[in-house]
């Protein structure tokens, strides 16, 4: 018993880890049917992602009888905390595909090859952290290094929010510029691309919210209340996780070329093949 409290403060819901794998099994299979089909390359991590929470929860079920086998206490801890990032890659991904199918870069902060550069070289980094992070303090076998492990943590998920801050101003900034310009035309007559900002909008704030709820969570304590039930990581991670790929299952737009009269064919190829970080068409 002494182990199981040390991996679990809880008896893993084997019920609960299996609904949400099988959720995710399937957000999984039709993400990765839609990214063959269309070839949108920048859409991998949303599925390599969910390949990370099938696995990190199939490791919770799998901790429901077999609560002393740290090897599955660690995979799940780490690769339900670090699948979001994944999805956060792809995010900032997308929004420099819409600024570029615009035809209107000008009014965008940043330009479109650095904004998937700064915000994919920042997530990258958020990654490692919370990686490490996790890693210490799963395996940690004394308080200091279970405590480092977690302010690790802690930094990268606040990181991580400041980032997704920043990149809000960014989208933002372009959705108002390119609203109150007289280009927004070109968007009546097929690229509905203020629709693809308000799902990036909704995305952003399901994955800020629950990193601001992994930060009150690992803030509070391994004893408090938010490590010491199991029902929070399934509202406020799995849940909102789930909301997000299920959102994004409309990002695969290759579909819309042939329906597109108001936009060229060059620029949405652009958000659907080729090089997915630096079109040449850009410097």
């Amino acid at each position: 018993m002494a182990q199981k409290e040390e991996y679990y403060k809880y008896t893993p819901s084997i019920a609960a880890a299996i609904i949400t794998l099988i959720v995710f099994g399937i957000l999984f299979g039709y993400h990765a049917f839609k990214l063959f089909k269309t070839k949108t390359w920048f859409c991998i991590p949303f599925v390599v992602g969910a390949i990370l929470e099938i696995i990190g929860y199939g490791a919770r079920a799998y901790g429901n009888s077999n609560p002393y086998n740290l090897g599955a206490y660690i995979i799940q801890s780490l690769f339900i905390l670090l699948a979001p990032i994944l999805f956060a890659a792809s995010v900032y991904m997308f929004l420099s595909r819409i600024i570029r199918a615009s035809g209107q870069p000008s009014y965008a902060m940043i330009r479109p090859n650095w904004l998937t550069k700064i915000f994919v070289g920042g997530d990258i980094l958020c990654f490692l952290m919370q990686g490490i992070g996790g890693s210490i303090m799963a395996s940690g076998d004394s308080k200091s290094s279970s405590d480092m492990g977690k302010t690790i943590i802690l930094a990268g998920l606040i990181l991580q929010i400041v980032i997704f801050g920043f990149f809000m101003v960014v989208g933002l900034k372009f959705h108002m510029n390119l609203r109150n310009s007289s280009s927004r035309k070109m968007a009546a007559n097929g690229f509905n691309w203020e629709w693809y900002m308000n799902t990036l909008y909704a995305v952003s704030i399901l994955i800020t919210v629950r990193n601001v709820f992994r930060v009150i969570e690992y803030a509070m304590g391994e004893e408090a209340y938010l490590l010491a039930n199991e029902w929070p990581i399934y509202v406020f991670d799995a849940l909102l996780m789930a909301i997000v790929l299920v959102i994004c299952c409309k990002w695969y737009i290759r579909e819309l070329i042939d329906g597109a009269t108001g936009i060229t064919r060059s620029n949405f190829e652009m958000m659907g093949s080729g090089d997915p970080l630096e079109p040449k068409d850009r410097v």
